[in-house]
């Protein structure tokens, strides 16, 4: 979508408000022994208390309030009885909506002491995320944020996930356009003012190659490395673009 009005952009603030109390709420819940599970009801209970309705089961019928993944699960990590350990990367990934109006984000945490490679890692996502920004703005090409994005990440010594994009947001989960990774020429169309979309590095420390589990929904590195993600939902303007879903 892109914002017409006054009270669509206090909409999409809103809820990206609910998303960012969502997440905080969640990571602070993450330590050794909780369960998946567990943290996805913490989750879903934060957006039941400020009368939002988890996405992903509404529009797709996913099994969980948030999509939490672990380690190699790059995205869509089904929650259940998985015990978190220490040293983990966990992926909170939350998708929500309140009054027609939806917004997206996600943040990896580290659980307690983590390897020298999955805190490289998951700083490089923020600092791809932070590289995009800069360009994030209308009269830029959508596939710069691509360039950005992937540059920083091969600057770290990583991988994108180039099946894995970014997205159109806010009236439903996914919108066009499709915000890829990397430099995609067939992304050509120039941002727009008020246009709203998320910018969310997947990378991973491995071949960077997807895989579909048999559940359907998680998908993993094919190689076992550890992958991290992070994304905002932002409304380009003609400076710096508004993070809604930021604290």
């Amino acid at each position: 979508m892109s914002v017409k009005s006054s009270r669509d952009l206090e909409k999409l603030r809103e809820i990206g408000r609910i998303i960012r109390l969502t997440l905080d709420h969640t990571a602070k819940a993450v330590r050794p022994g909780i369960t998946t599970s567990e943290l996805d009801a913490i989750g879903g209970q934060v957006l039941e208390e400020h009368g939002a309705v988890s996405a992903p089961p509404k529009v797709y019928g996913f099994p969980g309030a948030l999509c939490i993944s672990v380690n190699d699960e790059a995205i869509h990590g089904v929650p259940g009885q998985r015990v978190v350990r220490e040293g983990d990367l966990v992926k909170l990934d939350c998708v929500a909506s309140k009054d027609g109006y939806y917004a997206d984000a996600a943040v990896t945490v580290r659980v307690g002491r983590v390897s020298s490679e999955a805190e490289a890692l998951a700083r490089c996502a923020e600092s791809a995320f932070t590289e995009a920004l800069k360009v994030a703005r209308a009269g830029y090409r959508i596939h710069d944020i691509g360039r950005a994005v992937e540059r920083e990440t091969l600057s770290c010594g990583f991988r994108v996930i180039r099946e894995l994009c970014g997205h159109g947001v806010g009236r439903t989960i996914h919108e066009e356009p499709q915000v890829p990774n990397y430099p995609d020429a067939r992304h050509k169309a120039r941002l727009t003012e008020g246009l709203v979309i998320t910018i969310e590095p997947i990378i991973a420390a491995g071949n960077a190659k997807p895989v579909l589990q048999r559940d359907r929904w998680t998908i993993k590195t094919q190689d076992g490395g550890l992958s991290a993600h992070y994304e905002h939902t932002l409304v380009v303007t003609g400076g710096s673009p508004i993070l809604v879903t930021a604290a």
